[in-house]
């Protein structure tokens, strides 16, 4: 038997060849409807979209190995999720947890101080929207949202597991306590304790947010980028809550409030002058999004700099997250340059 590889829409799994029509083939093509919602999955129990693709690849390679012990007992899609939260369980292994600036515990800085950057610390990852499960599948909106994913990482892997199971995917505590090997009382504690370390997760918790597409959202994102590109910090502070939170990995420091965010962007942003900022909206983690591209003085090109996720609610902007990472325009499907 030769080995091959399977594409499963953007998956690749390498795999022994098979013959057209047989029922690993089957599965395969089966199985390929779900990587979204897997790849979802993978997510929230990871905060990484580079995991979380690593993670299907290797749910469904482990599945496929498997796939002749599948009795059929479940669906084809419940046994999915089993191999795939077992596939993280065992990823997440003495792995430090992903967390935003503002979960690190420390005090809010007010947007003077020097600014440093952690590469070494793993730090919580966008989704792209594309790549979230469709809410008529599986799960619900806020379930991707960044605030909620940001939380899960202050559970172990286990309690991780356990609250999304139970809550985001629905799943009865004797089904879950099936998935894992253990027992249905022990999954209620595991749950009972999760959802109290929520309720005390911190700042990363935001108030309601209103959908990325609606009319209020987009006007906020158009006002927010417009103060951006022309530069007017002043306009740009009046769009934020009084309690409205800024941070930007890897820099470890994170700001309350529209006068220590206008600080920051007076003192410590690399523009000068309108035009130096361009921005493309977006959407990440079904949340209202921009990229943004920093004039490069040298070669006259914006280049990427930041993609800015940002929480819309009826009082204004409560939260933006600002990351600094290059290689996630990539990922959603945005130019490296203007």
């Amino acid at each position: 038997m030769s080995v091959g590889v399977r594409r499963l829409d953007d998956v690749t799994v390498l795999a022994p060849s098979l013959d057209s029509g047989s029922p690993a083939d089957a599965f395969l093509a089966d199985a390929q409807r779900y990587r979204r919602e897997l790849l979802a999955h993978c997510y929230r129990m990871t905060g990484s979209l580079h995991d979380a693709e690593d993670l299907v690849q290797e749910t469904y390679l482990r599945a496929w190995k498997s796939y002749e012990g599948f009795q059929g007992k479940s669906s084809v899609r419940t046994w999915l999720y089993r191999i795939a939260t077992n596939t993280c369980l065992t990823a997440l292994e003495g792995r430090q947890r992903r967390p935003l600036p503002s979960g690190l515990g420390t005090p809010s800085s007010t947007g003077t101080e020097d600014v440093a950057e952690h590469h070494e610390v793993p730090w919580l990852e966008p989704l792209p929207d594309e790549s979230a499960d469709p809410v008529n599948i599986v799960g619900n909106r806020e379930s991707v949202r960044l605030a909620f994913v940001a939380a899960l990482q202050h559970l172990s892997p286990r309690q991780r597991a356990v609250l999304v199971m139970r809550e985001v995917l629905q799943w009865k505590a004797s089904e879950v306590a099936g998935a894992l090997g253990s027992s249905t009382a022990a999954v209620n504690s595991l749950l009972q304790r999760a959802r109290a370390q929520l309720e005390a997760a911190g700042p990363t918790q935001d108030d309601p947010v209103v959908a990325p597409e609606s009319p209020e959202a987009q006007d906020m994102l158009s006002r927010y980028i417009a103060a951006f590109e022309a530069y007017d910090i002043d306009k740009l502070v009046e769009l934020f809550t009084a309690e409205a939170i800024w941070e930007m990995p890897p820099f470890d420091s994170w700001y309350r409030g529209p006068q220590a965010i206008g600080d920051l962007s007076r003192n410590k942003c690399p523009a000068e002058k309108a035009g130096d900022m361009r921005f493309i909206p977006t959407t990440a983690n079904d949340q209202p999004a921009a990229a943004m591209y920093m004039l490069n003085p040298e070669t006259g090109v914006h280049e990427a700099f930041q993609l800015h996720v940002l929480a819309i609610g009826a009082d204004g902007i409560s939260h933006v997250v600002a990351f600094m990472d290059q290689s996630l325009f990539e990922k959603f499907g945005l130019p490296a340059s203007l």
